[in-house]
């Protein structure tokens, strides 16, 4: 195996891309970057990346932020749970930890929204810690090089392919091989189409000879997605607009949106003004109703959102709103929206040239 690693550690030292965080061997900078690549491609992660050391440059910055702050910073790359998580983890440093980066694998792993494989992230990259991680890449290498056909989405497999990885490690230089085994399937051993024919180790690979790059690595069958109908009442005057936070488990918790009727099944247009929800919501106020958006459709991992937008316009909207608070207009942007209510928002209240 030493000519392997060898191979693919030559191959990374042509290859790699320039990343900020390959730049650094500082735990708080690997530690912002791992949480914002997880389920977020590089190109997309890096611009976020950047706005969150610009406006949090260090663990205490980071804490003593609002969690609106925080979901603002974040809006637009999902998977909310990460930006709350990582915001729990700051205060815990900050304040457990006198603001310094734990040093040690097993107190890492114990922190809020690290993982096995982030933990592995900061303390071999960071510490040069002899742990390896093992994130989509490093499974989808090692099961098309070794021929292993364990589901990586089992408990049993993750085991597998984490006992291959560790005997894999270069334990002399852990953070530039767990960089070099990730940069490569991340840009060669792809998941569609992998590069085999510039691959350094392709004579040696059993997917390559068996015909089975596109088959390996084995995951079990994916959920079904679940449809759920979202209608949004946008009440707005002249000058102002309800908005609310979610605050409920589940998805885009801590987000804003406007006031929201959830029913089980997708209701006929005509029968929306008349809807319950609607007429408790205007009260007694003389509304017109000004249109009934397009059908924005979202997708998410296990979930199809079917939204509707209901914008009706008030002669003056009450201090008081069920399902929200009044705003004014100008200031809606400064909020953290899901990206699908953001995109009906840049339709509806455009930003102002600056």
């Amino acid at each position: 195996m030493e000519h392997f690693i060898a191979a693919i550690h030559q191959w990374y030292g042509i290859h790699r891309r320039d990343l900020p965080w390959r730049a650094t061997r500082d735990p708080y900078r690997i530690w912002v970057s791992e949480i914002i690549l997880q389920q977020t491609r590089v190109d997309q992660g890096l611009p976020y990346y950047e706005r969150f050391i610009r406006q949090f440059p260090d663990i205490g910055t980071m804490a003593e932020a609002s969690g609106d702050q925080m979901m603002k910073a974040w809006e637009g790359l999902g998977y909310y749970s990460r930006v709350r998580n990582m915001h729990a983890t700051a205060k815990i440093i900050s304040g457990r930890y006198q603001g310094v980066f734990p040093l040690d694998y097993e107190t890492v792993r114990s922190l809020k929204g690290i993982g096995e494989y982030t933990a592995a992230a900061i303390v071999s990259l960071a510490y040069g810690a002899p742990y390896p991680v093992v994130d989509g890449n490093v499974f989808r290498f090692i099961s098309r090089f070794l021929g292993i056909h364990d589901p990586i989405d089992t408990t049993a497999g993750r085991k597998t392919f984490y006992r291959l990885a560790d005997g894999l490690l270069d334990r002399n230089n852990p953070g530039f091989h767990n960089q070099a085994i990730m940069e490569f399937g991340a840009l060669c051993c792809t998941p569609r189409n992998p590069g085999c024919q510039d691959c350094p180790v392709m004579p040696g690979c059993y997917a390559f000879q068996h015909k089975l790059m596109e088959s390996l690595p084995v995951k079990n069958k994916k959920k079904q997605r679940r449809i759920r109908y979202f209608y949004f009442y946008v009440a707005e005057d002249e000058e102002h607009v309800i908005i609310g936070k979610r605050t409920e488990n589940g998805i885009w918790k801590h987000l804003y949106q406007f006031p929201l009727y959830e029913p089980d099944h997708h209701p006929a247009d005509g029968g929306l003004p008349a809807l319950p929800f609607l007429r408790e919501a205007a009260g007694h106020s003389h509304e017109v109703t000004a249109e009934i958006s397009r059908e924005f459709i979202h997708m998410l991992t296990h979930q199809e959102i079917r939204a509707r937008f209901i914008r009706v316009k008030h002669h003056h909207l009450p201090d008081k709103f069920p399902g929200g608070i009044r705003i004014s207009k100008a200031e809606i942007h400064n909020f953290a929206f899901p990206v699908l209510v953001k995109n009906y928002i840049q339709e509806i209240f455009p930003r102002e040239q600056e």
